[in-house]
């Protein structure tokens, strides 16, 4: 093969690998420097160099002193015919390996600076814990936990996800994406609302339940513009596409507002709300709303109010107009004037020898439960397991290890009121 030959080999090799021609050469001279330690009469060290026009190559050899430093230098060029078949396949081999680090390496640069990025991929393979979607020249990975419940890929389907993580591996890069993270709505907006991708209309918060519901909060930077009707679009085009690609989960749009009693108010639509009392500290909210709005507050199994919770960074207790002049309390754990409820530290352990359930405590101090039920005056049943009489704070210490100094949750009054 001539030099001219060989340089248009090189040229479109690279062309085909997607590599530059630099990169291609290095990986040639690597090459060569690896076919030339194995003549019989090699030197120690040597020092491949390659002309990029004329293609033709030098070899500096050098020898190590007892110290490990290279000295003695001097060309040591073999011609073609003395490098032999041994060598032309090692070059083979080692460029063949060199070519698949290269692209290794490159595929991890041009998606090591993508995490929070949306891709579309096909569902290649579908397995119990994973799915793998083709992105075209590598394949990303969805884990079980970033699929949407009650969401199946089918194979070949054509799916859009959100990077979450790039990992380097012996393999390639491993890219994992999701379908479950509130980044994908913002994604998906951004391609279907051109306000959003240019920056006039924001998402402030985004709070999501995969698969059943979703709430975001916009703001608009020019007051010409409506954010709720720019996401919305005409008669629900846009919203309607991002719908689609999450397979029908529900979107609920709010207006943004710096005032949190009025976001709060916003974020529990569809329902109206009469009434926003904010705390002090503004971590919680006292919500009144009509007696026939509470269940639309709510929403189903609590979610409307645990949605506004998530998307507003606030608790939320909600109580009727009613339940306000009966004078029930913001919370329906509590009572008027009871105090928040506080759990010790430590857990139940069933004693091997006795079978009796005991209280392990924190500082050390061991319990047992009928020590415990004759101080707090509470009469275990017979026929009921050992555990029975204190089960539901039980199983919360056994499962935290140390449980929070008060009951809490996203919503409370409302939900129990329902029921």
């Amino acid at each position: 093969m001539s030099n001219l030959d060989m340089s248009e080999a090189i040229r479109m090799l690279a062309q085909e690998k997607g590599l530059s021609v630099e990169a291609l050469l290095q990986v040639l001279v690597e090459a060569m420097a690896s076919a030339y330690k194995r003549r019989p009469d090699a030197a120690d060290e040597v020092v491949v160099g390659v002309d990029p026009d004329t293609m033709d190559f030098s070899f500096t050899a050098y020898d190590l002193d007892e110290e490990g430093n290279w000295v003695n230098p001097r060309d040591d060029t073999p011609d073609r015919a003395e490098m032999g078949r041994i060598a032309a396949q090692t070059v083979r081999q080692v460029m063949s390996q060199r070519i698949r680090e290269v692209e290794r390496d490159r595929k991890f640069e041009e998606y090591a600076n993508r995490e929070g990025d949306l891709v579309t991929g096909i569902v290649q393979r579908t397995e119990a814990r994973y799915a793998l979607l083709d992105l075209g020249r590598v394949e990303a990975l969805l884990p079980q936990a970033e699929q949407v419940p009650y969401e199946r890929p089918n194979q070949g389907d054509r799916s859009k996800a959100y990077i979450v993580e790039v990992r380097k591996t012996s393999k390639g890069p491993q890219i994992v994406v999701s379908r479950t993270h509130p980044g994908l709505i913002k994604r998906l907006f951004e391609l279907e609302v051109p306000e959003i991708a240019d920056g006039i209309v924001e998402i402030r918060a985004c709070a999501r339940e995969p698969g059943h519901r979703t709430k975001i909060a916009v703001w608009s930077n020019d007051h010409n513009i409506d954010p709720v009707g720019a996401c919305v679009g005409a008669r629900g085009a846009r919203v309607r596409m991002v719908v689609n690609e999450l397979r029908g989960e529900k979107i609920d749009i709010v207006p943004f507002s710096e005032d949190l009693a009025d976001f709060v108010s916003k974020a529990l639509s569809p329902a109206k709300v009469t009434q926003v009392l904010i705390s002090e500290d503004a971590t919680q909210a006292d919500v009144i709303v009509p007696d026939h709005q509470l269940s639309l507050a709510i929403g189903r199994e609590g979610q409307n109010a645990r949605l506004a919770a998530r998307l507003t960074g606030v608790r939320i207790d909600i109580r009727s107009e009613s339940q306000l002049a009966d004078g029930v309390p913001a919370g329906a754990y509590l009572t008027a004037g009871e105090p928040a409820v506080e759990y010790a530290e430590g857990e139940w352990v069933t004693n091997s020898d006795t079978g009796e359930m005991e209280w392990h405590a924190a500082d050390g101090t061991v319990v047992s439960q009928s020590e415990w039920a004759e101080s707090s005056g509470v009469e275990l049943e017979s026929d009921a397991p050992a555990d029975d009489s204190s089960a539901g704070d039980s199983d919360d210490v056994v499962a935290d290890g140390d449980a929070p100094a008060e009951a809490d949750a996203d919503t409370t009054g409302g939900g129990d009121d329902e029921q």
